[in-house]
């Protein structure tokens, strides 16, 4: 069952791909949807496209990779 406030879908993804994601998830202490979750956080954070958390989201309701991106409007390249 879905957490409340989160978008539910289906994914069709290669086995080898989605192996890898179970792996990193068991080293990461994660279900593998979490894993799925950070790993699309951080290539958003990674391009500047992160969105900015709903006012409802209290603290530890972003991601760990929205900590890593850059503050402030200056944009790059």
């Amino acid at each position: 069952m879905a957490s409340p406030g989160k978008k539910a879908f289906l994914l069709r993804i290669d086995p080898a791909v989605w192996a890898e994601i179970e792996r990193l998830a068991a080293q990461e202490l994660r279900s593998a949807n979490a894993q799925v979750e950070y790993l699309l956080r951080d290539a958003l954070a990674r391009r500047g496209r992160l969105p900015k958390p709903l006012p409802d989201e209290g603290p530890g309701g972003a991601d760990e990779a929205a900590s890593d991106a850059p503050s402030g409007g200056g944009g790059g390249a």
